[in-house]
């Protein structure tokens, strides 16, 4: 018997939870037992493959900067009262058609909080339901630190009220979810580790894509636009002077800085668009230079590049410089703090990694795309039976 999946995927301004959301999808279709559909709420991200799943498109949008206080929507206007009621039948009619025995929400509620106006009645419409729907929520290892007081007792409490389950895309090894949601031990019977969630995807033909380069990434591109600069002006100050730099600007990137960086960049300096080959770059290169998103960082523990991280900090965010500082502490990489980012800062912390010794990773999991899959295929399972 194959069990309905609806699942609610909405990024505001990089590309990495839809990447994430994207893996689990594709994991979840290949089963066989699982009928997926995606709930798209932001701007296509065509280097999310989504596999079998069925990806529907929701009324598009997005932050309007790193601040995440204003939201817009596909044609940069803010949204208002009129749009979101579109938006909160939109999501009630898919998920009216599909019937789901399971409801997924990525990062909701220890996220997207700006969206209970369409989630919160999509939980009371599933409550109301004669047949059970399994409700579960998927969530990174690392949550922001929430400033305003109350928040986390908040979401305990909407975790309690509405959820079945909540997979944690982590290992508690590495981090356990208290250390970000310190009253993690009042959910814990909720929460289940998958992990960490890599693309495992088949790579194709051996290949020396980035062979001795030193490789530079922002991943999506929406911020990072002063690393690319950055890195630019250091490339004469490193050890790797000589060497191919290989700019990587993501699909947000703007494309004044683009074509800016192409005009700096002297002999043995290539900026392109982000390559659907970055795993195998990352494998072949010197070093890697990027920031330190979810992603990217798993991408690192796999292919085990030398590499220096500069986390994206900006409007409070905390979660990357959280991971990154734990990982550079056990020698994995040579972080760099954002507010210490500078043409000589960054060319220094290159010299150190390239002169320093490859540390072991850390053992973790890496099979939160299988594990999330296999969770959610017994919880549908359990749903399909009590009809």
């Amino acid at each position: 018997m194959t069990a309905r999946v609806l699942f609610h995927v909405q990024h505001l301004l990089g590309i990495g939870h839809a990447k994430r959301a994207a893996a689990i999808a594709r994991a979840m279709a290949d089963r066989g037992d699982l009928a997926v559909t995606v709930a798209m709420g932001g701007p296509p991200v065509p280097v999310a493959d989504f596999g079998a799943a069925r990806v529907v498109p929701l009324p598009q949008v997005f932050a309007a900067d790193a601040g995440f206080k204003t939201l817009v929507d596909g044609d940069g206007r803010p949204i208002d009262d009129a749009w979101r009621a579109r938006r909160a039948r939109a999501l009630m009619d898919l998920y009216e058609t599909v019937d789901p025995q399971v409801l997924l929400f990525e990062m909701f509620p220890f996220g997207r909080r700006q969206f209970r106006f369409e989630l919160l009645p999509l939980l009371a419409a599933a409550r109301r339901r004669s047949r059970p729907t399994k409700v579960v929520s998927s969530v990174r290892d690392v949550l922001v630190t929430k400033k305003k007081p109350g928040r986390d007792a908040e979401m305990v409490d909407l975790a309690r009220t509405w959820f079945d389950r909540v997979l944690v895309h982590g290992d508690p090894r590495l981090i356990p979810f208290e250390a970000t949601f310190p009253p993690g031990a009042a959910i814990a019977d909720l929460v289940r580790y998958t992990g960490y969630v890599v693309d495992r995807r088949p790579r194709g033909a051996p290949s020396d894509a980035g062979r001795g380069e030193v490789v530079v990434s922002i991943g999506g591109g929406a911020v990072g636009g002063e690393l690319l600069r950055t890195a630019l002006a250091a490339r004469p100050l490193t050890r790797a002077a000589d060497r191919t730099w290989r700019l990587l600007a993501g699909p947000n990137t703007d494309p004044e800085l683009v074509r800016e960086l192409r005009a700096r960049a002297p002999d043995g300096v290539v900026v392109e668009p982000a390559r659907p080959d970055f795993q195998i770059i990352l494998e072949n290169c010197l070093l890697s230079v990027s920031m330190a998103g979810y992603n990217t960082v798993m991408d690192m523990m796999t292919a085990r590049p030398r590499a220096v991280v500069v986390p994206f900090a900006e409007g409070g965010e905390t979660e990357q410089a959280f991971r990154a500082r734990l990982l550079a502490a056990r020698g994995v990489f040579t972080m760099l703090e954002p507010a210490d980012l500078t043409t000589e800062s960054l060319a220094a912390a290159v010299d150190a990694e390239l002169g320093s010794e490859l540390s072991a990773v850390p053992e973790i999991d890496l099979s939160g795309a299988e594990t999330s899959a296999a969770l959610i295929a017994e919880m549908a399972g359990a749903a399909a039976t009590t009809n």
